[in-house]
């Protein structure tokens, strides 16, 4: 009964052709409904006059600053530890059936005198652990875009021109980074300011990405470059 009920409504908010493994028992599901069901009521500390109808599921010990910023949709899920910083010009945007694995930061300022642009991921994201999330410069994610462990986005850089002056004196700049639907960004990726990446493409593991690429592409290396187009 309660493995129907899971999978219905599974089906219904991401997967449509979910089904259950024949080896998950009755006590697994119990477990994991109770953990849900837990989380849940953590979210409910998002639920402002804007998301009164969302389900939020909050992880343990997620630290947020300047909720007033975040935009919610549906059904999303924030996992254990997670830092969020929304201080930004524009919001901090996660929209329906977005995941943020566990100990991953979203990060648009931390700064109070250069304020940072916005992060806005896509319905049907997910992202693996120990993300690194920076808004700097602006990020958009697009839909149906998964993530593995370890990302890292940058959309920012330091300016250093002036040998006669300290780095960290010159100031930064700023161009964003988009990346399209529907693409596949393997474990432990860094992509840095300026940065588009096309709809459909897949990163590999480890890559370092400092240019941008069309659609339907597979990239790879350090620094990143075009391995094969999709068939």
């Amino acid at each position: 009964m309660l493995k129907n009920l899971i999978e219905k409504y599974v089906q219904r908010t991401k997967n449509k052709n979910f089904n259950f493994d024949e080896s998950i028992d009755s006590s697994i599901l119990l477990s994991f409904t109770i953990d849900k069901i837990i989380s849940l009521i953590r979210g409910f500390r998002f639920l402002d006059s804007r998301h009164f109808s969302k389900k939020i599921f909050l992880g343990k010990n997620v630290k947020i600053f300047n909720k007033k910023n975040i935009e919610l949709g549906n059904n999303v899920n924030i996992g254990d530890y997670v830092k969020i910083y929304a201080l930004g010009k524009k919001k901090l945007t996660l929209k329906d059936n977005v995941n943020i694995g566990s100990f991953s930061q979203l990060v648009i300022s931390v700064s109070f005198d250069n304020i940072g642009e916005y992060i806005e991921i896509g319905n049907n994201v997910g992202m693996g652990e120990f993300a690194y999330i920076g808004g700097a410069g602006g990020v958009k994610i697009g839909d149906n875009t998964i993530i593995g462990q370890y990302l890292s986005l940058h959309p920012e850089n330091h300016n250093y021109e002036d040998k006669g002056i300290l780095i960290r004196e010159q100031g930064v700049s700023r161009k964003g980074i988009t990346i399209g639907e529907n693409c596949w960004i393997g474990s432990k990726v860094t992509i840095l300011d300026g940065v588009t990446i096309g709809n459909g493409c897949i990163i590999a593991a480890g890559s370092v990405v400092n240019k941008s690429f069309p659609e339907n592409v597979i990239i790879g290396g350090v620094p990143a470059k075009v391995l094969k187009e999709r068939c």
